[in-house]
């Protein structure tokens, strides 16, 4: 099974210094994240719904072989908490065409507010909305969504449940798709002023993912695993340890 391993996004002033030497410019960012991961997860478009020319952009500027998953607009899954935005929906699924075969999946991220006896109903009148040619995870942040009536729905729509390891939940490792997708989060109080280093031991949590994933049914075809400044206190870090534990070839030093 192919696994994608990289972090939360590649915009991050803090990590030059330490991921991205000094000098290089923020519109080579990208072009020298995709030297070290092949995989990456865009956070931007939960907060705007990009224009097309980014996508473009995204798809034309990155090597053949690397792959995106990107977040749900937030009018969707938070202003309106799965009950609407489908107009914003379409344009979203319009704006993300470019990415082709690169785009593995589209992540819809819960508030924590939103919890199973609202939700789920609401997840099951956007379901036909999907456009059939996209993958779709859901990170539920609520234990309610924990129960076999959400993993039923999930299975007959072949929507990851995502594991998610947050300081106040963790997910349930219940595969519920033909893929499998593991967001290190961690806690999220960090303000990026400390990021850029490893500031927490998660050796523990990662093997444990690390065993789980490695174990999966060969029904699933593939994994992706983003890691968060959040979780560790600097995701390339994080991303490139995972790598090693699943026995990856590493494209990095130490950290």
């Amino acid at each position: 099974m192919r696994f994608y391993i990289g972090c939360s996004g590649w915009n991050h002033e803090t990590w030059l210094g330490r991921f991205y030497p000094n000098s290089l410019p923020n519109a080579k960012w990208l072009e020298y994240y995709t030297s070290v991961f092949d995989y990456v997860e865009i956070d931007s478009t939960f907060y705007k719904i990009p224009r097309r020319e980014m996508p473009i952009r995204w798809a034309s500027n990155t090597p053949a072989n690397f792959c995106f998953t990107a977040k749900f607009p937030q009018v969707v899954t938070h202003d309106t908490r799965l009950g609407g935005g489908l107009e914003g929906l379409e344009k979203y699924f319009n704006a993300m065409k470019p990415l082709g075969n690169k785009l593995l999946c589209l992540l819809m991220q819960l508030p924590p507010s939103l919890k199973k006896d609202e939700g789920l109903p609401k997840l099951e009148r956007l379901v036909p909305s999907l456009w059939k040619k996209y993958r779709y995870a859901i990170e539920v942040r609520h234990d309610s969504w924990f129960h076999k009536d959400v993993y039923e729905l999930l299975r007959r729509h072949n929507i990851c449940l995502t594991w998610s390891q947050l300081d106040t939940i963790q997910t349930p490792p219940e595969i519920t798709a033909d893929f499998i997708y593991l967001r290190l989060m961690g806690d999220g109080s960090s303000d990026g002023k400390d990021s850029g280093s490893v500031q927490k031991d998660r050796v523990k949590e990662m093997e444990r993912w690390a065993r789980l994933a490695k174990n999966v049914p060969s029904r699933v075809k593939f994994g992706i695993v983003a890691a968060n400044d959040n979780y560790a206190g600097f995701g390339p870090a994080t991303a490139n340890t995972f790598k090693k534990m699943l026995g990856m070839k590493d494209n990095l030093t130490d950290f």
